[in-house]
């Protein structure tokens, strides 16, 4: 395998960084120049990303290094294989596409601080493609760190009290509890292998097993919270204050995928497959999340309120990708990080839609949303396209993902699990699918409790066609996506068995 040196991972990191400046120059002044900024950075982002598809899937690296000999052992440094190449690619894209979702939502509801949002917006992003491309947990976590900070001011955009203290508890998980945890972790592979480096096959070597190093495993597990692995999922929940492109930020492009992304990588490439079978790591973590995909769906249920339902459907989906990892066959780990691109398209949809039913209908509970699908019909078709992935509805991505995960427990003999995933299909089933009944198949008077609630805007089937178009349009791109890389799983496939091999 060649590696072969190139700035272009270290251009991908900067590119939106670069837009900041810009954006903050132009600011409310020339709003279309500002918005033109974003949608360049994204633009000029993704085409980065997607010319070193040839060179990874031909089975090579790409490395750049930042600063040599930041410490004994450690250096600065970007390297690009077929994982990172997998993420970035979704979250580049998805970016692009969340851009002109923000456009039409934000100036829809004429929200303030714009220009702050879309500067934070990028500092985002460019963290995120450093973690995507970080050749060691050492540089993996200063951009870890670096998209925590730049996505507080996100979470209390609004600045009301529900904001500001859901923005709060954002940064003590975040940056508080999750720093302290990581360090640990970080320390205790260090001292063991004096490199943090990422390693196919494990940085650590099975005689290395111990105590030590299998409670070192947990702080990452639980240290990387963006993982929202249960018990520590409760500050997501609380993140849904945010404006709804925020919350799809959160949900699918960066945030979360970020943790679950950090987390594989500790799995694949520091503990490695063999280790973790030695140890019994993988089945206990298995267990573990199984039980934050039951109660976390489970919770879900209950919830009326439509983006408190999307976000522990988000806190149950994440651990279907380490649930896959955890497995440690060549069918789970597959599932696994498939699913971290089949469920951010999917996800991603399902915001815009919670979104487009706020800024079209001023509608947030799901009580109150009988008849809709007649007034806002796309964004409802849309709707149900993407709850049939998280469902797992073939064609639709979801059910690629779900295949090899159920594969996976069978290869595992994890009778067990195998039921944890049909459980969870049916739950999924029962908290979407009544959504898209109530849209289409009931009739507006027989909302329960829906009278007071929200306030249409005259036709709402004219508001979303013109008025929404930039929210309208993107929605349903994704739906459609999600239901494309479901009949053509073979880019994201290919990347994912280049991963495990």
């Amino acid at each position: 395998m060649e590696t072969i040196l190139s700035i272009k991972p270290l251009l991908a990191v900067l590119v939106s960084l670069l837009a900041v400046p810009l954006i903050l120059k132009t600011g409310d002044k020339n709003p279309n120049l500002r918005e033109f900024w974003s949608v360049l950075a994204g633009i000029l982002k993704f085409s980065i990303v997607v010319s070193m598809a040839p060179a990874i899937l031909s089975g090579h690296t790409i490395e750049c290094t930042l600063v040599e000999g930041f410490y004994k052992g450690i250096d600065l440094k970007f390297r690009v294989d077929a994982f990172g190449l997998l993420f970035a690619t979704v979250s580049s894209f998805l970016w692009i596409v969340t851009t002109f979702y923000s456009v039409g939502y934000m100036r829809a509801g004429k929200e303030h601080a714009q220009t702050r949002y879309f500067s934070c917006f990028a500092i985002s992003l460019s963290a995120t493609m450093g973690v995507a491309f970080s050749a060691n947990l050492v540089t993996l976590f200063l951009f870890y760190e670096i998209l925590s900070l730049a996505t507080v001011p996100l979470v209390g955009h609004k600045e009301t009290e529900e904001a500001l203290e859901g923005a709060k508890k954002y940064f003590l998980y975040l940056l508080g509890l999750s720093k302290t945890l990581l360090l640990a972790g970080i320390i205790i592979v260090y001292m063991t292998a004096g490199t943090t480096d990422f390693q196919p096959g494990g940085l650590l070597r099975p005689q290395a097993g111990s105590t030590l190093l299998f409670a070192s495993f947990f702080l990452f597990l639980f240290g990387f919270a963006k993982g929202a692995v249960m018990p520590f999922h409760n500050w997501l929940p609380s993140a849904m204050v945010a404006p709804t492109p925020v919350s799809a930020l959160l949900h699918a492009v960066a945030v979360v995928k970020v943790g679950v992304f950090s987390i594989l990588r500790v799995v694949f490439h520091i503990y490695g497959v063999d280790l973790m079978t030695r140890m019994h790591l993988g089945i206990t973590a298995a267990y573990v999340v199984s039980f934050t995909i039951i109660m976390a769906s489970v919770i879900a249920l209950t919830k009326d309120n439509l983006k408190a339902r999307l976000a522990y459907s988000t806190v149950s989906q994440l651990s279907y990708v380490i649930l896959g990892a955890v497995l440690l066959t060549p069918s789970s780990m597959v599932g696994g990080v498939m699913h971290i691109a089949n469920h951010a398209f999917s996800k991603i949809t399902l915001f815009f839609c919670a979104g487009s039913l706020y800024a079209g209908a001023h509608k947030t509970e799901i009580s109150q949303l009988s008849g809709i699908g007649k007034k806002m019909p796309w964004t409802m078709a849309a709707f149900f396209i993407a709850s049939l992935s998280m469902i797992g509805v073939p064609p639709a991505a979801g059910f690629t993902s779900k295949w090899f995960l159920a594969l996976g427990s069978i290869e595992a003999h994890q009778v067990p699990i195998l039921l944890v995933l049909v459980m969870s299909t049916l739950l999924n089933a029962a908290y979407f699918l009544p959504v898209t009944y109530k849209a289409f198949f009931e009739k507006e008077n027989e909302a329960h409790g829906a009278e007071g609630h929200g306030h249409g805007h005259g036709d709402g089937h004219h508001e979303e066609a013109r008025e929404l178009k930039f929210v309208v349009v993107p929605l349903v791109l994704t739906a459609i996506i999600s239901l494309l890389i479901g009949i053509f799983p073979d880019y994201f496939l290919t990347l994912a068995k280049e991963v495990i091999r």
